[in-house]
């Protein structure tokens, strides 16, 4: 990438570890240009990072409720009890 794509809030990306955040800072440091992502507070050099589409968006996060999230611990209780109810003891393993 170089100097001139690079702006302060660009999410971007670091290649050889992954590393995705958004620009904090551009900083030069002896005639080199490096950015600090947010999310590692460390310095790269610009011409080793790639635009990125979102940092940290790597899964889905939702918020709930404590009653869905207890309807929810109720229904897989009750679906596990069911699965336990038509077992046919078929693999008890008895001799």
């Amino acid at each position: 990438m170089e100097t001139a794509e690079i702006a302060v809030g660009m999410a971007v990306r670091y290649p050889r570890t992954g590393t995705a955040g958004k620009v904090a800072r551009i900083e030069e440091v002896r005639g080199e240009t490096f950015a600090e992502i947010d999310t590692t507070g460390l310095l790269y050099r610009v011409d080793t990072l790639e635009p990125a589409a979102q940092p940290g968006r790597t899964r889905e996060e939702r918020e709930e409720s404590a009653e869905d999230l207890i309807r929810r611990e109720r229904e897989f209780g009750k679906d596990l009890g069911d699965a336990w109810k038509n077992i046919d003891n078929a693999c008890e393993g008895g001799g």
